[in-house]
């Protein structure tokens, strides 16, 4: 059965924001990264692998729940 999916938008508000993808299980690992530069955006989902996004830089993160802004 899948997993009901929520969505994240990231901005970037400076070059080199990085946003990484967390596992899900026992261990948590990283899986994925990427690298934005000013005015990029991305939009990343929570799956049945990804339980986790950590985003170092500055950006505006906007979820179903609000939006907030990462330093």
């Amino acid at each position: 059965m899948a997993m009901q999916s929520d969505f994240m938008i990231i901005k970037a508000l400076e070059n080199g924001v990085q946003v990484i993808g967390l596992t899900r299980g026992q261990a948590t690992k990283f899986h994925h990264a990427e690298k934005l530069d000013q005015g990029e955006v991305l939009v990343v989902q929570f799956t049945d692998h990804t339980s986790a996004v950590k985003i170092k830089g500055k950006a505006t993160i906007q979820t179903s729940h609000g939006q907030t802004e990462s330093e």
